[in-house]
């Protein structure tokens, strides 16, 4: 008898207990998904206002930024380089997420995203890593790339391919 006292015991705590950790996962997740939703809706905010010091407090020291021409991929210190004389005009870009979406690392350090943008290029898609550390969430990695439309896509690859080709001899060597 003690013996199934012990196993039913055990039985109603994991009938009890798993759904209570569920629902502290989920919340957990909810409460962070809200954070990380707030880096990307504030890179975007602070890029339409040019505020250059709040926009790359959002990166990580190490981290990648990848521009829509396949010339682009920078570190954090390049990229403010680049980046600096469009803040210096009073405004630098204006993207505004249009669909999100965000997933986690099992032990929640890290965040990986994919949105549809609407910007002066019209649709992009913004993606990315971002690294839960000590002073907040941070962008490790934020890649830009323009969406081509399946209909147009044969001229967009006839517009561009004399352009590539150059920069693709250039890489295979």
């Amino acid at each position: 008898m003690n013996i199934h006292f012990t196993r039913m015991l055990l039985f109603m705590l994991a009938v009890f207990i798993s759904p209570a950790q569920a629902q502290t996962k989920g919340f957990y997740e909810n409460v962070q998904k809200k954070h990380v939703n707030q880096v990307l809706d504030d890179l975007n905010t602070y890029a339409a206002q040019a505020n250059f010091t709040k926009y790359f407090d959002l990166f990580a020291e190490e981290s990648t930024f990848a521009g829509t021409d396949a010339t682009e991929v920078w570190n954090k210190k390049e990229f403010m380089a680049y980046a600096r004389p469009h803040f210096e005009k009073g405004k630098a870009w204006n993207f505004n997420s249009l669909k999100r979406n965000i997933t986690f690392s099992k032990d929640g350090s890290y965040a990986w995203f994919d949105e549809i943008l609407d910007t002066q290029m019209k649709l992009c898609r913004g993606s990315g890593v971002l690294e839960r550390t000590s002073k907040g969430w941070k962008i490790r990695q934020y890649v830009l790339s323009m969406t081509v439309p399946n209909d147009v896509s044969g001229e967009v690859v006839r517009a561009k391919t004399p352009l590539e080709d150059l920069l693709i001899s250039e890489l295979k060597k």
